[in-house]
């Protein structure tokens, strides 16, 4: 059979030709939000029912990542309903997994709203394999862009409105959403971290953006935020007035930037910095300030918290002729080698451990009354008498031991404390005493 010329074909031979190679036709009734496959080929055999509910079929074309067919996390769910409401003509490319771990593959996707305007027919084609390769260089090539700008979209205080919707782990298009901008601030707050949605509520407040954003002037702060994969990350939201040349138009642009791993790297460095701060540098253990504030706040919460607390205070037999002896360097050495220790042998105790100064070091010990703590003390004097140093024979230690009492102060216990440490050294060293 020849070919037809161009000029040669008629309206049903269009018809015709169109509805023997489109991939699929679905029927959307937007009152019930039901769905009718008219046509279903290829992977849409897989993905389409017959017939169904829309927004299920919504999650299966449109409101999933890039990279996956996964659902969404719950607390996104509830934008759902406002996603796929079409007034009019609308295209848009798909990328849609059937097979986790294989490529993606690439939909065009057409709207047309039907004489009723609650309902419309969508129009979907797969591309063919070179279009596919297309489409994924295009992605890598905003891949990075995408890593850190999450979603943006335009707000309209005065119409409560929303437009221009992207969010760029679904798709690098804009998403068709009828969402009011009242109705996604409520929604979106559940996917904030419960620490910062008072902040957010405020931040994101219409009266709130009216009265400290001048046309032209940009805000942001730092929060946790659920990604589309149900992972908290830390994100910068950015509230940015739009300059209109009307002082009473009040639009905004808003997004949400990925600053995870530089936030990450940040939060480690302040811990390290914080750590140094707080820990003797040449022992590991806490030092003379922080041992000290955890005494005092123990002391200070003992009434309340309703389990007993003792305190311990150790120093290093003889150690004045370790530095004369053998040197400095064997002195230091010494003093690491203590602290590693006695922090090995209280390991799984609920036990602070500092250095007090020099040879000293001072051991709170929560939850544990003076019998308990005296055995602790017992166990670990001789933990440090049976392991051997190498540079030295043997080194031993003393202990003074005392309990928290009613109405003690931190000095009332010090008091004790060193008290028994005294009586343990004058009684020959290598002792534990309880005061």
């Amino acid at each position: 059979m020849s070919k037809k010329l161009p000029a040669q074909y008629t309206g049903e031979d269009v018809i015709r030709l169109f509805s023997e190679h489109v991939d699929v036709i679905v029927v959307v009734d937007k009152n019930t939000d039901k769905y009718r496959a008219l046509i279903r080929r290829g992977i849409f055999m897989e993905l389409v029912e017959e017939e169904g509910d829309y927004n299920d079929l919504l999650s299966t074309l449109l409101i999933h990542l890039n990279t996956t067919s996964e659902k969404l996390p719950e607390g996104y769910q509830a934008f759902l309903p406002n996603f796929g409401t079409f007034t009019r003509k609308y295209s848009r490319r798909l990328k849609l997994v059937i097979n986790e771990g294989e490529a993606a593959h690439i939909v065009q996707m057409m709207v047309y709203p039907l004489a009723d305007e609650d309902a419309y027919m969508l129009i979907m084609d797969e591309l063919d394999p070179e279009e596919n390769e297309q489409e994924s260089q295009t992605y890598r090539k905003v891949e990075t862009i995408e890593k850190t700008f999450l979603f943006s979209m335009y707000i309209d205080l005065v119409e409560d409105k929303t437009g221009s919707l992207n969010i760029s782990e679904i798709s690098e298009e804009n998403v068709q959403a009828d969402l009011k901008y009242s109705d996604w601030r409520n929604m979106i707050v559940n996917v904030i971290g419960k620490d910062d949605q008072a902040l957010f509520m405020e931040r994101s407040d219409p009266e709130y953006l009216k009265k400290m954003f001048t046309p032209g002037r940009t805000s942001s702060f730092d929060c946790l935020m659920q990604n589309l994969e149900g992972v908290y990350i830390w994100v910068k939201l950015i509230f940015s007035r739009i300059e209109t040349g009307n002082p009473n138009d009040y639009k905004y642009v808003f997004m949400v930037q990925n600053i995870h791993e530089e936030a990450t790297a940040m939060f480690m460095s302040l811990k390290k910095l914080s750590d140094m701060a707080l820990t003797d540098s040449l022992t590991g253990v806490f030092n003379r300030g922080k041992i000290e504030t955890s005494a005092k706040n123990a002391v200070k919460n003992f009434g309340g918290q309703n389990e007993p607390l003792a305190m311990m205070i150790i120093d290093i037999d003889y150690f004045k002729s370790v530095n004369d002896e053998y040197g400095h360097a064997t002195g230091d050495k010494t003093l690491k080698w203590f602290a590693h220790t006695i922090t090995d042998c209280l390991k799984g105790e609920r036990a602070d451990i500092g250095r007090w100064g020099g040879e000293e070091f001072v051991v709170i010990c929560h939850n544990r009354s003076l019998d308990e703590a005296v055995e602790m003390a017992e166990r670990l004097r001789a933990s440090v008498a049976e392991k051997p140093m190498p540079e030295l024979k043997k080194v031993t230690c003393s202990i003074g031991v005392t309990d928290v009492r009613a109405n003690d102060s931190f000095e009332d216990i010090f008091g004790r404390m060193d008290k028994a440490l005294y009586a343990a050294k004058s009684s020959g060293r290598n002792r534990v005493e309880a005061g």
